[in-house]
């Protein structure tokens, strides 16, 4: 019978964790919120991650082409000394 108890508490306990949560969460705003009224500690700086993004994937596209053109190279060169040895 205690263990009942004690699995009946338990289980109040976890199904009122999620209300308690609810209540402590801020109410969001009913209007637009213009972005220049947050405060600066709460903003990301963007331009930086985009920059980043963009550059990283500027890099990786001409190491794919670096590398294509490289492997190119080989094949032109194993194609030309096939074609000396056919004649």
């Amino acid at each position: 019978m205690r263990f009942l108890r004690v699995c009946a508490v338990i289980a109040v306990l976890f199904a009122a964790a999620p209300i308690s949560m609810a209540a402590m969460q801020p109410q969001p705003p009913k209007e637009f919120v213009p972005a220049d009224t947050i405060p600066q500690d709460e903003q990301i700086p963007a331009i930086n991650l985009v920059a980043a993004a963009y550059g990283f994937v500027w890099f990786a596209v001409l190491g794919y082409v670096f590398s294509i053109a490289r492997r190119l190279k080989t094949v032109e060169t194993e194609l030309a000394a096939l074609e000396s040895r056919k004649r």
